[in-house]
């Protein structure tokens, strides 16, 4: 796999605010929901209830035993047709032109917004720097050629409890494949094995 982290905090980059409101929905529904204190509210969340992979990641790193929570996510199909740019750039990650792999013609893709649970990790750059040379280092010895981990950290301002200023990490999973569906289980495949080391005990200490 594919793993890269960069920085976004520069004056005019947004700012991560925790809990949150969309005010172009009038219904409300597309707000911050914790998901460590209602669980059952994944029910609420339309990207997880129509991609399962999402769903089931999104239940792994709200779980108690989990290091982080998640703020925000979605998920999209990646097409030629619609998504030009993007495609083309993730295949250019990934080293897959449009000469070498001509029946690689679909990808997807997701993100999920994270912060860490632990105040010292939350408020520390440099932590975050360390976690990221480590979960971008066990991901590149994932075998998935065909996917592609992103991870944007960016200040983050948290009032659940009382207002606190730290970090979030923008976790960007991608994958191309054959089809439309092969493309979204190397990307299921990726965002599993992705979790699963986000919630190894050992990624803050190693």
């Amino acid at each position: 796999m594919l793993a890269e982290w960069s920085v976004e905090a520069a004056a005019e980059d947004p700012v991560l605010v925790v809990p949150w409101s969309d005010p172009s929905d009038p219904s409300g529904n597309r707000r911050f929901i914790d998901l460590r204190e209602n669980p059952y509210d994944l029910d609420h969340l339309p990207e997880a209830e129509l991609y399962p992979p999402l769903m089931h990641a999104l239940r792994a790193l709200n779980a108690a035993r989990s290091p982080v929570f998640t703020a925000k996510c979605d998920a999209w199909p990646l097409s030629v047709e619609e998504h030009g740019d993007e495609f083309a750039q993730l295949c250019l990650d990934l080293d897959i032109f449009d000469g070498g792999v001509s029946d690689t013609a679909n990808g997807f893709a997701s993100y999920i917004d994270i912060l860490w649970r632990e105040r010292s990790i939350f408020a520390s750059f440099h932590q975050h720097e360390q976690l990221l040379h480590r979960l971008t280092r066990h991901a590149a010895m994932l075998d998935y050629p065909y996917a592609m981990l992103d991870c944007i950290v960016r200040p983050a301002l948290i009032d659940l409890t009382g207002p606190q200023e730290g970090f979030a990490l923008s976790l960007y999973v991608k994958a191309l494949g054959h089809d439309p569906g092969a493309a979204e289980e190397n990307w299921a495949a990726a965002l599993d094995a992705v979790v699963a080391l986000l919630r190894n005990k050992d990624l803050s200490f190693a």
